[in-house]
């Protein structure tokens, strides 16, 4: 089953109107009847909501989107459910309108040594999405996006500079727990371009997770409790942020941060925030890297659980990650 969209953008840019006509694929691939059909997919007009049971897991937002013309942005995940349908994350929050729920950003995007966009507040940057496959398979569903990142260079129409390829995979829940994989792909579509964090000692850019912060929020990796410091705090490989999304009235939940030692650069490193921010793996940090042709991946899981399971049993669920992760 394939749906054809026609989407017009129009995009204000120093007083100027551009308008985009892109012509949007999505593939839905129900391949593999059994366990996957409690998957469901609902279609809206700015994105896809996806269920597991009739109960709602996440909402992807494919068409861009904009408060009041500012911050423009699609290919990123809100609302993100937990286990008893409360919402986890947060959209256009009040104090940081360009936090976005699942989401990765750079405020530093480099050409030939002249810095011409900061993704991380959409400053000359716009999102075209090209295509999103579907696929259903017997114990998760994979969303397949394709994104450009455009660019208004020496006074022209927008530019294709960047080109990304994210895969989502949703695996069906636990009792306990679900799982969620993110592989994120980014090829320079022009030469000499590089991205950064943050030019600053934060150096805060890459996969970042603007959650709800209620306020019995804790932060604990590998057995530790952290302390969320201005800077980038030394912790383990993962990250547990546990409280009551939901409210006091509801049983606490959480959201586990998986890092994957196959990423570049890779550190025990995070920016956390316990309340009006976002929840960050710093990447590359505030020394911009080359973004090259052949392409940059990052990968990630999230695990949502119920806060029944313990830290030595996250740790295991870690170690089943890197047991199981694909080249």
């Amino acid at each position: 089953m394939t749906i054809i969209l026609n989407i017009q953008i129009r995009v204000k840019y120093r007083n100027k109107i551009l308008s985009i006509g892109i012509l949007f694929f999505i593939a839905i691939l129900f391949c593999i009847k059994g366990i996957g059909q409690s998957f469901g997919i609902r279609k809206t007009s700015t994105g896809i909501e996806l269920l597991d049971s009739s109960k709602k897991v996440l909402f992807y937002q494919i068409k861009p989107v904009s408060l009041n013309g500012k911050y423009q942005k699609c290919g990123y995940i809100h609302p993100l459910y937990g286990l008893n349908g409360e919402i986890l994350t947060e959209d256009f929050p009040e104090d940081h309108p360009y936090h976005h729920g699942i989401f990765w950003a750079w405020h530093q995007i480099i050409l030939r040594n002249k810095n011409i966009a900061d993704a991380w507040v959409d400053e000359n940057i716009f999102w075209q999405p090209v295509q999103l496959k579907i696929k259903k398979k017997k114990e998760c569903i994979i969303l397949q996006s394709e994104l450009l990142w455009k660019s208004v260079l020496n006074n022209a129409d927008t530019t294709p500079i960047i080109k990304e390829n994210t895969s989502i995979t949703v695996h069906q829940a636990t009792p306990l727990f679900r799982a969620i994989d993110f592989d994120i792909q980014l090829f320079a579509l022009v030469d000499s371009l590089k991205i950064g964090g943050s030019d600053d000692v934060k150096g805060y850019g890459g996969f970042c997770l603007r959650l709800k912060l209620p306020h019995d929020i804790s932060f604990v990796s590998n057995g530790t409790v952290v302390t969320p410091m201005e800077t980038a705090v030394t912790a383990g490989s993962w990250m547990d942020f546990v409280g009551s999304f939901g409210g006091d009235s509801l049983q606490k939940s959480g959201v586990a941060v998986f890092n994957n030692p196959a990423n570049p650069g890779f550190q025990h490193q995070w920016i956390l925030r316990r309340e009006k921010s976002m929840q960050n793996i710093p990447f590359p940090g505030r020394t911009p890297v080359f973004l090259s042709k052949r392409g940059l991946r990052l990968k990630y899981r999230i695990l949502i659980h119920n806060a029944a399971i313990n830290n030595d049993e996250i740790e295991k669920l870690y170690q089943d990650y890197l047991s199981n992760r694909k080249s």
